[in-house]
This record gives C-alpha cells, sequence and structure tokens, in this order.
C-alpha cells in the first residue's frame, strides 16, 4: 500500500486522519496511530512486523539499561545494542550478496538463500541506532514505555523510506502535541504537491528512463547514443521527484498529525559542487553518516589523511546501505573520489570557475552517478556507459530517440523546473507582492491548488500502471 495509491490516499489515510482529529487525549491519539501504523506496515508481512518489534525491544531494553549504568559498562551496552541492529540488518539485507560473491569464488556455498528485505529495515534500524547512541550521549532520556518507543520506530509516515526521523526531533511532541487549522493546511498542501509531484512527474518520467534503459545487456548495446542520454536525465529527474514527493507527503501526513519532521531536500540539482549537494540530497542520511559516523571517527580534525580515510568509510557505508550490489559500492566510491577531489582543489581556485561551467559539470555527475545507481547488473551498467560515449558503435540518433523527445520535451521541461526552487520563489513573491490583484491570485491559489491538485493525481493515478516509490526498496 504506497501512498500514491488510491487504497492509500482515500481509504486507509483519510479513515486515519479522521479517526486522529475525532480523538481527544494525546495517549488515545498515539495509541490509534500506532495501531495504524501497524496494519500499515503489516500489509506487506506480518514477518517483518516482527522483525520491527524485535529491534524495537533491542533498543528500548538497552537505552534503559543505559541509563542505569555508566562507563565502561554504559559503552558495552550501547556496543552489543548496535552490534544487535546491525546484525539483524546484515542478516536480511546483505547475507545473500556475501554467500552469492563467496561461492563465485570458492564454490561454496552451492544453494544461497534468497532472503526477502524487509520493508523499511534500513531506515528504522538507523533511526533506533540514533535514538541508542543520543539515550548514551545523554541527549535524551530512554523511553520507559515501549510502546512509545514501537510508535516512534513505526509511525506510517515515514517507517517505510524516511526521512530518518530522530527521537530527540519528535520526542516532546510524542507526549504532548496540537493539531491548528494552520498545521492541516499546510500538511494538506504538502501532502497533495508530493502526490501530483510523484504520479503526475515522477511516473512519466519513469516511461522516458525505461525507453532506452530496459532490457538486457545486448539490447541495452544496441541503443543510441541520444537515446541513451535521454534515459538518464529523465532517471536522474525521476529519482528526484520520487523521493523528493515521499519526503513531502510524509512531512505532510505529519504536519496533520502534529509531527514536524525535518526537511530532507534543499533543492540539489543546483548545486555548484559535491559537497553542497550532498548537503541538500537525503539530507537526514547524509546527517545520520556525520554525526554517527564521520564525527565520531574524528571528521577532519585529525589532519588531511585521517579525513580522507574517514570520508571512504561513510562514502563506503552510504553505498552499501543503499544495497547489496556491487553498483551501489562503485557509487559510494564515485562521490568519494569526487568529494575527496573538492577538499584537495583551494577553494579559491573552485570559487574561480564561472558557475555555469560548475553547474554544466555538476549536471554531468549528477546523470552519470545515476545510471550507476540504476544499474545492479554491472554487465548491463558498463554497455550504457560505454554505449553513452559511443562505444558500443551504437548510433549517434535514431527515429525513436527523435520521437522520444519529441514527445516528452514538455514533460520534462517541468520536471526540471519542479527540481529548481522556481515555483517556490514565484509563490512567496506572489505573497510578498504590493498589487492588490497579485495577492488575490495569490490567495486564490493558496485555497484552490490541494483540491486541484488531488483531482489531477486521481485521474492519473486511475489509468497508470507504474507506481511504486524507488526508497521502498532499500
Amino acid at each position: 500500500m504506497v501512498f500514491s495509491s488510491m487504497s492509500f490516499v482515500f481509504m486507509f489515510f483519510a479513515v486515519t486522519i479522521l479517526g486522529h482529529g475525532l480523538l481527544k487525549s494525546v495517549k488515545a491519539k498515539n495509541i490509534f496511530l500506532l495501531i495504524a501504523s501497524l496494519i500499515f506496515y503489516s500489509w506487506a508481512s506480518l514477518g517483518f512486523t516482527a522483525i520491527l518489534l524485535f529491534d524495537v525491544f533491542v533498543s528500548w531494553f538497552f537505552a534503559l539499561l543505559m541509563q542505569v549504568y555508566k562507563g565502561k559498562v554504559r559503552r558495552r551496552l550501547l556496543a552489543l545494542c548496535v552490534t544487535l541492529l546491525l546484525s539483524v540488518l546484515g542478516v536480511f539485507k546483505y547475507l545473500t550478496f556475501l554467500l552469492e560473491n563467496l561461492r563465485l569464488l570458492t564454490g561454496f556455498p552451492k544453494v544461497v538463500p534468497d532472503i526477502v528485505l524487509p520493508l523499511g529495515i534500513s531506515f528504522y534500524t538507523f533511526q533506533l541506532i540514533s535514538y541508542a547512541v543520543d539515550v548514551y550521549r545523554g541527549k535524551v532520556r530512554a523511553q520507559r514505555r515501549f510502546w512509545m518507543l514501537l510508535l516512534y520506530a513505526s509511525l506510517f509516515h515515514q517507517c517505510v523510506a524516511g526521512p530518518i526521523v530522530r527521537y530527540g526531533d519528535l520526542a516532546r511532541e510524542l507526549e504532548d502535541r496540537q493539531v491548528t487549522q494552520a498545521h492541516l493546511s499546510r500538511g494538506i498542501s504538502r501532502f497533495t504537491v508530493g502526490l501530483a509531484k510523484k504520479s503526475i512527474l515522477a511516473n512519466s518520467c519513469a516511461v522516458v528512463a525505461d525507453a532506452f534503459f530496459s532490457g538486457g545487456a545486448s539490447a541495452l548495446a544496441a541503443r543510441p547514443v541520444a537515446g541513451l542520454w535521454l534515459s538518464a536525465l529523465a532517471y536522474a529527474l525521476q529519482i528526484y521527484l520520487d523521493f523528493s514527493a515521499y519526503s513531502d507527503m510524509a512531512i505532510g501526513m505529519g504536519l496533520m498529525c502534529g509531527f514536524h519532521y525535518r526537511e530532507n531536500f534543499n533543492y540539489p540539482y543546483v548545486s555548484l559542487s559535491v559537497t553542497e549537494f550532498w548537503r541538500n540530497w537525503h539530507i537526514s542520511l547524509s546527517s545520520f553518516f556525520r554525526d554517527y559516523v564521520y564525527i565520531p571517527l574524528g571528521g577532519n580534525r585529525r589532519g588531511r589523511a585521517r579525513q580522507i580515510l574517514n570520508l571512504f568509510v561513510v562514502w563506503l557505508l552510504t553505498g552499501l546501505w543503499h544495497g547489496a550490489s556491487w553498483n551501489y559500492i562503485i557509487w559510494g566510491m564515485f562521490f568519494f573520489l569526487l568529494l575527496a577531489l573538492e577538499k584537495a582543489i583551494p577553494d579559491r581556485v573552485l570559487r574561480a570557475v564561472p558557475g555555469v561551467f560548475r553547474y554544466a559539470a555538476m549536471l554531468l555527475i549528477i546523470c552519470l552517478s545515476w545510471v550507476i545507481f540504476r544499474f545492479e547488473d554491472l554487465h548491463s551498467l558498463l554497455t550504457v556507459l560505454a554505449g553513452m560515449l559511443g562505444l558500443n558503435g551504437n548510433a549517434p540518433f535514431n527515429a525513436v530517440a527523435g520521437i522520444t523527445l519529441r514527445s516528452n520535451w514538455v514533460l520534462l521541461l517541468v520536471s526540471a523546473v519542479a527540481c529548481t526552487p522556481f515555483w517556490h520563489n514565484l509563490r512567496l513573491w506572489l505573497r510578498d507582492s504590493r498589487s492588490a490583484a497579485l495577492k488575490v491570485l495569490y490567495r486564490t491559489y493558496d485555497i484552490l491548488h490541494p483540491a486541484l491538485l488531488l483531482v489531477l493525481s486521481t485521474m492519473v493515478l486511475t489509468g497508470n500502471t507504474y507506481n511504486p516509490f524507488i526508497y521502498w526498496t532499500f
């Protein structure tokens, strides 16, 4: 049951938000939300729910002990807690990958188990690790009620694909919150924007991306150069619009229930450097690795060599977090090398390069990085990269590429604009304008756009066969 489905929007979420609004006490609202979240999560598999319950119990139990003990005992409790959480993640996410590679090297084992990845395990595992570490550091107090920690970890708004919400950000609102009319208005607006971004733009870009990126290595080798670049551009647009749409919907639903989740994206595609890109892309993941891996390893405080080593560790883990496949490791190393190179170049040299060239270089880097990210089969990946350079003997252009471009250039243009702050800035300009006519236009837009976007999204979803969120697989 994905957020951008008719059953979710008009049945599950409608009933949930209505029930939450009718209940008076925060405790009753929390119990209701917990039941709704467990139903939502169990929709995929009851077995997945058992794993979630186990991880939450581990975090709850060890956090309570860490609240009591100090010194070495406290550190050992944290180490054991994190080890157990990562072990569960490792078994379900990486064991098959490790055994497959071991079999390639040694011929053993003969049979590799096909382990199903529990929904959202990467996200809620990191949330629970951040909770345990923050209790250890004394930043938050351990939650004594198991069901309340379970609510934090399982909130259906963000459990499956983020953002990665820290317990400290929600601790007060879990205990005491109010949903005002302003919360509802902003939440509905944000949710419908995300729904439209996903159903109208991201799903349509996916069709263009698949046009030249589908098929095996032999089929990919015959794709025209222009077609491959067109699909690379479409996939870059798709993955941003898809994932940021999920975050928009999660933030919007959170607001409607009185929760304030942090922003997860800040227009990363207008960045002028790789460092800036990663400050603005999947912010909750980047900040997790910064605060719980990079800084504890020493960050940039122990010299340049140690800083580079710390970056290597972070980006190896970042690649592995996204999936148990070599292409994700290559993707992580791609960004590690670029960030290491950027840090080796003095800032004054980078600033001397005209912005238009820096931006063009970033667009090229972004497109290439998402090509690496998309293809888990390394043969297909190498074939596509070679084809984009015309090294497969493939044609530079053909009629299919031309037709695809002519049929979709408006979609790609609108999607590209949606990746920039243009509409946001236009809205602010209308709001702050001194013109009475423009102020009326702004107020009319503010009132009508949620309903309009909901109607348009519903019309598109009625006949759409492609709808899953990319990051649900992580």
